[in-house]
């Protein structure tokens, strides 16, 4: 059993880091200070129930996850999208569809993935649907496991799985339709000759 009095101390570290999450899901700074507020209330009324020696931070992006799909997502109260200025850390396009093996041997697609604006990701991560959008935040920028994605979600690992996948797969392709547009990507390589035999 975990003692409310050390909710503070264990629980504050992840304060800016819910934040972050929480404007990526809300796209609203108002309601993300929100969410963060109802998350840690959730959670000091329930820190009762939590088991040491589990992953707090998984624990407290569960919470925040269903307090967003609950509340949130079911009021849609602002319409407006403000720009995610606090979400500097999208490396996303560097680690789409396995791209972060890619390093070692660079590709043409990783080299143009590359070079496309944080702006555009970011566009094109709030264009996936919902179900999408939030298995490939907690898992490529949040850094959460296959595992601890279906414990935050509530669904079977399988299912984490297919929507990392289609939603992966989503980003990847209108990010490439993105390079298209903007004449970011090579022209595609001419066929070497074939050598000559007997030579």
């Amino acid at each position: 059993m975990a003692d409310q009095e050390q909710f503070a101390d264990l629980a504050m570290p992840y304060m800016s880091a819910l934040y972050s999450a929480a404007l990526r899901m809300t796209r609203n700074p108002a309601d993300a200070e929100d969410l963060v507020q109802e998350t840690y209330l959730r959670a000091y009324r329930g820190f009762g129930g939590f088991r040491e020696g589990t992953n707090l931070k998984a624990w407290l992006y569960k919470i925040l996850t269903n307090t967003f799909i609950n509340t949130y997502r079911a009021k849609k109260r602002r319409p407006e999208q403000t720009d995610l200025d606090d979400t500097e850390d999208f490396y996303l396009f560097r680690r789409l569809g396995g791209l972060e093996a890619a390093e070692a041997n660079r590709t043409p697609e990783s080299e143009v993935l590359e070079s496309i604006p944080d702006e555009a990701v970011k566009e094109a991560l709030e264009a996936l649907p919902e179900q999408f959008r939030m298995a490939v935040l907690l898992a490529d920028v949040e850094g959460f496991s296959y595992k601890e994605i279906a414990e935050i979600m509530d669904v079977p690992i399988g299912t984490v799985m297919s929507r990392l996948h289609r939603g992966r797969k989503q980003l990847q392709k209108s990010l490439w339709e993105f390079a298209g547009e903007r004449g970011l990507r090579p022209e595609p390589a001419r066929p070497e000759p074939a050598p000559q035999a007997g030579g």
